[in-house]
């Protein structure tokens, strides 16, 4: 079985309460910035009480995230443009 390639980010559940600011900086930019969204369509009373994970690069800066809700769907997935297409939303 040939050796996987070495990825460039790693992916780690998050918190709303610890890591906010950060989930909050990627979807600014993707949702609102890139994709236009009104910013106050982006935010609801969900993110408290999701489960949260965070993509974050060699670097330790966030470049991706997601959300599964109480209801188990996921959603809010946003990973920024640069780093599209090389995996980091699978």
């Amino acid at each position: 079985m040939p050796a996987q390639p070495a990825r460039d980010y790693v992916v780690r559940l998050a918190t709303w309460a610890q890591d906010r600011l950060q989930i909050q900086r990627v979807r600014r930019s993707v949702f609102i910035e890139e994709k236009q969204i009104a910013e106050r369509d982006e935010w609801d009373e969900l993110d408290p009480v999701c489960h949260h994970v965070i993509a974050r690069d060699a670097q330790h800066r966030p470049i991706g995230t997601g959300r599964l809700t109480p209801e188990h769907k996921i959603g809010r997935m946003a990973v920024l443009r640069d780093w599209r297409g090389k995996r980091v939303g699978d």
